[in-house]
């Protein structure tokens, strides 16, 4: 009993560290980067992200032997879409502003490596509790990372955290970070740091 929960809390920490999926694995990075210009850009992408990997991860564990070995990605992509169509509409019915600042990164999602490779890596061989456990170690995983990457670019970028001011009136906002090259440049610094956190542990 005690080995399986450890094995299954392994399951699930890898992807909050040590295979996360943007900062180990460097999966997913156009979002990442396109996204991010805000804490709730980023959160909303995660949590879009963590929905769509748990279900189709949940689905295709229960079919995995019913799927044929020679047209698995194919299915595998029809039920990503699927899930990510709930999520694109429930999102333009509920939140449109913030349906329309994430824009066609949402439809994207079906065809995000992340969610592609772990069907294909780890749903697909094993049983419906790993592989949810699995999923929502990644998905937690990508949003925490992508909310990160977001709130310190809108901190620095406008002063503002979740559409809040933060920062004293005197602040200057370092307008790049709210652009392009300001989502790069914070990623790199993200990446590195993670390396060299990494190597201390080593």
């Amino acid at each position: 009993m005690a080995k399986t929960k450890t094995s299954l809390l392994a399951e699930f920490t890898k992807g909050l560290w040590q295979e996360n999926p943007v900062l180990s694995m460097l999966l997913g990075l156009c979002p990442t980067l396109a996204v991010t210009s805000s804490a709730i850009n980023g959160l909303s992408m995660g949590l879009a992200v963590i929905f769509t990997l748990v279900m189709s991860s949940a689905l295709i564990s229960l079919t995995r032997n019913l799927i044929p070995k020679e047209v698995r990605i194919p299915v595998f992509i029809i039920i990503i879409a699927t899930f990510v169509t709930i999520t694109d509409r429930s999102m333009a019915a509920y939140v449109p502003d913030l349906h329309k600042a994430l824009g066609a990164f949402i439809p994207l999602i079906v065809v995000n490596c992340i969610i592609l490779g772990r069907q294909e890596a780890f749903a697909s061989k094993n049983n419906v509790g790993r592989s949810i456990i699995d999923a929502l170690g990644m998905g937690i995983g990508f949003t925490m990372t992508l909310t990160v990457l977001g709130s310190i670019r809108e901190i620095l970028g406008s002063g503002m955290l979740f559409g809040a001011q933060v920062m004293p009136d005197a602040f200057a906002p370092w307008l790049v970070m709210i652009l392009p090259p300001g989502a790069f440049i914070t990623l790199g610094l993200l990446i590195g740091t993670a390396n060299w956190i990494n190597a201390k542990k080593g």
